[in-house]
């Protein structure tokens, strides 16, 4: 898995469409993991910590709404986007469903085309770097598409785990990264790494950062991690 592949989590009790759906999400680039069902999904959540969930509405047991109920209550998990499938296709159960939390509301049978630009969409919004935006924060700027960055208007020379680590922070200034939250962005989760390489490599980042004698934008959050800003 390339670290900068975002994790899609696919939540669909039928296989054939569950098959339809990673296969066109991994050909478009995404990383897929999979759940047949309410409850794998709730776990799936807590291990993967996927970047955008499709869910299925009607399933057995643990039901789609009550999925994305459970999720948007919780803290660490309200943030993440839900497109949710269902072949309700009455305006109350679209509400009901954008009510309970949901970010978005295809009905089936949908376009897959259609599909996949809708995750593209929530996408742009949760982690923008991965699809060439370019993001802004104080007087930095980083360029997705052209993998530049510049302070003050002069170029900053990153190496290209420091380029990802800025990216993970800038889609997200403010927020406190945990050393192993940043190994599974940063890395991968297929790649072991000790947590001190995360110290090593803010360490070459703040340094790029300041070289010109601005002041260090990322902040360390004792016992937590670190946070830009």
């Amino acid at each position: 898995m390339s670290a900068d592949q975002p994790t899609v989590l696919v939540v669909e009790d039928e296989l054939a469409q569950r098959e339809v759906l990673a296969y066109n999400l991994e050909a478009d680039g995404f990383r897929v993991v999979r759940a047949e069902n309410g409850e794998d999904a709730m776990l799936l959540v807590a291990e993967e910590t996927p970047d955008i969930i499709v869910l299925d509405w009607m399933m057995p047991n643990l039901s789609g709404i009550e999925v994305c109920r459970r999720l948007k209550s919780r803290p660490e998990t309200r943030s993440i986007p839900i497109i949710m499938l269902s072949a309700r296709s009455e305006e109350v159960d679209k509400v009901r469903g954008l009510e309970t939390g949901a970010d978005d509301y295809v009905v089936k049978p949908y376009s897959v085309v259609e599909l996949m630009a809708r995750v593209r969409s929530q996408l742009r919004r949760v982690r923008p770097s991965t699809v060439g935006m370019r993001l802004e924060f104080d007087d930095i700027v980083l360029d997705a598409e052209t993998h530049r960055v510049m302070r003050a208007n002069a170029p900053i020379k990153l190496g290209p785990t420091e380029f990802r680590l800025l990216s993970t922070f800038m889609e997200k200034p403010g927020r406190v990264w945990s050393r192993e939250q940043l190994l599974d962005r940063v890395w991968g989760r297929d790649i072991y790494v000790d947590t001190r390489t995360v110290d090593v490599h803010i360490g070459r980042l703040r340094k790029a950062l300041t070289k010109q004698g601005g002041e260090d934008p990322v902040r360390t959050v004792r016992g937590a991690g670190y946070a830009l800003g």
